[in-house]
């Protein structure tokens, strides 16, 4: 260990005396430090906020829609294959929930209109229209208040939930339990106020209003076909069996020969963290590329500063190798400074990329989350890089003749 410490030591000795010079060496491995923990703290970040709203959703929980256009098997002459499948209808949510595997369906269709409360008036506010049992898949919670009940549901009556958003923005510090406001022009009372779990890159902060579906398709204007069905199957019922039972009702609701394709879509959540899985490899990609050319300038930076190092301690390197000091124990010294150089650069790096993720996630909407394994990774990184671009250096120091070195001025 000693020869490692003396190393360590010459090397933050040569940083205090060459300041400058040392800090054009370790800029480049700073940025390609920064630049692997910042794209690794959203990666990270993108990947928790996936996971907890699919997780918000049950475990089971699947989407059954028109179309989802994940699907690779599509005419390429054909741009618009929705164009040739038919609406999700409410008839189809309704004979799905009553299959012995599902345990509810819930709807929802989304459209914007004016929301009113007295003079104060919002324009452009989003409006969904669902099924009771929303708040069981969307996570979050409503409270004060309540979501609307079956009866209501049923009835088309006209009572709204809206979001702690719309809530702030419309009625500011009074309470807007039991208040009357109107959307699309049309009265509603206020019975619940959601507040949304956390969602990736700020969602939560639209405002927003829920009404029962009914409602939604009797009152307002929207466009219709696009209506969106969450199956959540039975406790005891596995996914696979609860998709294939979903599947083979649709079909036969819509009358499908067996050898006609299926025109609706039934997505897992597998199938979402699938393509998370594809977005991220390619930033991962990135991330190495970008963080490869910074190591690289810092490597260069590395081989310039051991070189100038080399030549300034020529006579020391005669007296060690006078003195009995090996080839071995010489470059072993060199390539320790090379490394101990290299790791300050990721140590200012990491320290920087923290701050700009500890930044983005609590100032920012965009999530942001650093594991700890980014953090080594980064730091080995700096280390490895200063142990290759030393190599010559080290190796040049090693080759010297004692005699000659010796002679030097």
């Amino acid at each position: 260990m000693t020869p490692i410490f003396e190393g360590v030591g010459i090397a933050l000795a040569s940083l205090r005396a060459h300041k400058m010079r040392a800090s054009l060496t370790i800029l480049g491995v700073a940025i390609g430090v920064t630049v692997v923990m910042v794209i690794g703290a959203l990666i990270s970040g993108f990947n928790k906020g996936i996971s907890d709203m699919l997780a918000s959703l049950g475990p089971k929980t699947f989407w059954v829609g028109r179309y989802w256009g994940g699907q690779n098997d599509q005419d390429p002459e054909d741009p618009n294959p929705w164009r040739r499948r038919p609406p999700i209808t409410i008839e189809e949510a309704n004979g799905l929930a009553q299959l012995p595997t599902v345990q509810f369906v819930v709807v929802d269709e989304y459209t914007s209109a004016d929301v009113e409360f007295e003079s104060h008036r919002l324009a452009a506010i989003g409006i969904r229209g669902r099924s009771v049992d929303w708040p069981k898949i969307e996570g979050g919670h409503i409270n004060p208040g309540r979501s609307f009940t079956h009866l209501e549901d049923a009835s088309n009556a006209h009572v709204a939930v809206i979001n702690t958003k719309l809530a702030e923005n419309l009625f500011g510090q009074r309470d807007p339990m039991n208040r009357r406001i109107k959307i699309g022009g049309l009265p509603y009372d206020v019975v619940g106020i959601y507040e949304p779990p956390p969602r990736l890159f700020g969602d939560d902060d639209n405002p927003m209003a829920m009404i029962p579906h009914g409602t939604f398709m009797k009152d307002l204007q929207f466009w219709p076909g696009w209506m969106d069905m969450f199956v959540v199957p039975q406790d005891s019922v596995s996914l696979d069996r609860a998709i294939d039972d979903v599947t083979m009702a649709m079909r036969t609701m819509r009358g499908l020969r067996p050898n006609q394709k299926n025109n609706f879509d039934a997505i897992t959540q597998e199938v979402y963290v699938q393509a998370v899985d594809s977005f991220t490899k390619v930033a991962r990609v990135l991330m190495i590329a970008l963080s490869m050319v910074g190591l690289m300038v810092g490597g260069i930076g590395v081989v310039a500063i051991m070189m100038i190092s080399v030549t300034e301690r020529t006579r020391e390197i005669g007296v060690r190798k006078a003195l009995g000091a090996t080839k071995r124990e010489v470059m072993w010294q060199f390539l320790v400074e090379a490394a101990t150089l290299t790791l300050v650069g990721g140590i200012v790096g990491m320290l920087f990329g923290w701050s700009i993720a500890f930044l983005l996630h609590n100032f920012t909407p965009v999530p942001a989350y650093v594991p700890l394994a980014s953090i080594f990774v980064a730091l080995a990184a700096a280390a490895v890089t200063g142990l290759l671009f030393g190599i010559y250096p080290a190796s040049r120091a090693a080759r010297l003749d004692p005699v000659e070195a010796l002679r030097y001025e």
